[in-house]
């Protein structure tokens, strides 16, 4: 008998959690290690990305990289854990080719196969090509207020990922995002309320790895959504005290721990109240193994982010970091800058003694425990037309659409101009590279200009204008824009198809919305609420500082 998604969330929400190994995992994952070598053991550590569209084509970039050739070849050469997918190494043109993909790099996993990863948290962070199924992302559905829609989210994205030999997902995230001015996190997080985040993360986790046997990645502890810095190109302090974190940060990664969520990713940030030492989470043993293993409970996988990032590279060298990163307490090390060196540096720490192989055996055995469940210790290669017959079938983008018409967000509609009949009238899109797919649900003119005087013009030539904005920065080209279509008196409908924060920028406009997502499925939903063939649903996940309250969004009748 299947266990229902309501009651499988009411269990994570409970704090109950799930079973995270089976019980016969044990004997087998024993055996395994057994028969591995130390080279081996260290490469189950790494995740990273290889160069290729397929598993056999050489590239100047393994080359330069790893020292050989083919993706299969690195595969091979330092007894890879697993490969991160992005569009930047392997292209991911088509489903048959990311299937096929697939296929090559787990039949050159020799002994234990891979976990194939990439970040699919929809909205801004996307990486599936058409015609997957896409959804708005975190802050779009945390306006919606409904865990079961993250249920479903995760669900039939994990399938889709499945379809194609991707078994783990870095997602959900878990970060509770109370500045407006983060500039990495924003509306990749479900919101700035601690309970509605952790309902959301928890419910995207059981959509992935109950409802879709694929990994889910809660990310990024101890938390990421109070910095102004992105640790891509700094390293943030967070000034969080232990108080405020235990309120603000903790209950996410608490609700994700309770749904058994697989892997935890660490967050490259310093935060003084939890450790005081300066130096980032990923490599903090009183953060990762003091709170998050001993004080937490959490026993799944601990995976840094990307050992690329600056946050994590400010203090020490290249080569200390993987080592330093494992005796913090992380297991899976993802995509060091110098792969060569990091690999080495690890082997060369176990035979100086600063890291024991009994410390190496107890993070591959969590690894192995991770794919044992998902049941990839028995890969089998995919059927490429299969896939291509699942991945954005009619149901997953049925539930997509019914997912997304309930996070459209009605922030201000002060002369009563929405719903709007455009039955004989004019409709001009502008502003963001969305207005495109936006005229095309709405039958109107698309513009995609950030030239005042040219959306001005086209805007005096129609009934209505709708300007969609983008992270408006003070002075910006996108303020001049809006400002200046403001200034016409013509009715002009302001939409934040990213950011909702954008409205303080214009304190002026009368009719304001927000859909914190620019895909064509969010195009679709806002084309229904401007018409009036669906009514805005959505609440606000966020405050909008000093005018509108969480919790804020307005309604009308359909049409």
């Amino acid at each position: 008998m299947r266990t229902r998604p309501v009651a499988l969330l009411a269990l994570a929400l409970l704090g109950v959690a799930l079973p995270v190994v089976p019980a016969h995992a044990s004997s087998s994952i024993d055996a395994i290690l057994a028969r591995m070598t130390l080279p081996e053991k260290v490469g189950q550590l790494f995740t990273t990305y290889v160069y290729g569209n397929d598993a056999t084509t050489a590239s100047p970039d393994n080359r330069r990289l790893y020292g050989v050739d083919t993706p299969a070849e690195v595969v091979r050469k330092y007894h890879l854990g697993g490969v991160i997918y992005f569009a930047w190494t392997n292209s991911l043109q088509n489903i048959r080719q990311v299937t096929t993909l697939s296929n090559g790099l787990q039949a050159a996993a020799e002994g234990v196969p891979l976990t194939i990863a990439t970040d699919q948290e929809h909205g801004v962070v996307s990486r599936m090509p058409a015609p997957a199924t896409q959804f708005p992302g975190g802050m779009a559905l945390g306006a919606g207020r409904n865990p079961v829609d993250a249920y479903r989210t995760g669900q039939v994205t994990g399938q889709e990922l499945r379809a194609v030999g991707i078994n783990q997902a870095w997602a959900p995230d878990a970060d509770v995002n109370v500045n407006p001015a983060n500039p990495v996190i924003g509306v990749r997080s479900f919101g700035s309320e601690p309970k509605l985040v952790a309902a959301m993360t928890a419910g995207q986790i059981l959509g992935f790895q109950v409802g879709a046997n694929t990994s889910a990645a809660a990310k990024h502890f101890p938390g990421h959504g109070d910095t102004a810095t992105d640790s891509h190109t700094g390293l943030p302090v967070i000034t969080h005290t232990r108080a405020e974190w235990e309120t603000i940060d903790a209950p996410p990664f608490k609700a994700a721990i309770a749904a058994g969520v697989d892997a935890i990713m660490s967050a490259h940030i310093v935060v003084p109240a939890l450790d005081p030492s300066g130096d980032p989470a990923t490599l903090s043993p009183p953060i990762l193994t003091g709170l998050l293993r001993n004080e937490l409970g959490y026993r799944g996988v601990i995976v840094t982010d990307s050992l690329e990032m600056a946050g994590v590279r400010e203090k020490y060298g290249d080569e200390r970091v993987p080592v330093l990163a494992l005796k913090a307490g992380a297991d899976m090390l993802l995509m060091p800058p110098k792969f060569d060196v990091a690999y080495q540096a690890v082997l060369g720490a176990v035979a100086s003694g600063e890291l024991t192989e009994e410390r190496i055996d107890q993070s591959v055995r969590r690894i192995l425990a991770l794919k044992q469940k998902r049941g990839l210790l028995k890969w089998t290669p995919l059927d490429p037309a299969a896939a291509e017959a699942s991945v954005g079938s009619a149901e997953h983008l049925t539930i997509a659409q019914s997912v997304t018409d309930r996070t459209v967000t009605a922030i201000r509609n002060d002369d009563g101009l929405l719903p709007y009949d455009a039955t004989g009238k004019s409709i001009l899109v502008t502003g963001a590279s969305a207005a495109t797919s936006l005229a095309t649900a709405l039958g109107a003119d698309p513009l995609v200009t950030t030239s005042p005087a040219d959306a001005v013009a086209a805007a005096r030539n129609h009934d209505l204008t709708v300007v969609l904005t983008t992270s408006v920065s003070a002075g910006s080209a996108q303020q001049t824009l809006v400002d200046a279509l403001l200034a016409t008196g013509k009715p002009i409908v302001v939409v934040a198809v990213r950011n909702p924060y954008d409205l303080v920028r214009f304190p002026s406009a009368r009719t304001y919305l927000a859909t914190y997502s620019s895909t064509a499925v969010s195009m679709r939903s806002l084309a229904k609420v401007i018409t009036g063939t669906s009514a805005p649903r959505g609440k606000l996940p966020v405050e909008i500082p000093g005018i509108y309250p969480y919790g804020h969004g307005l309604t009308w009748s359909v049409r």
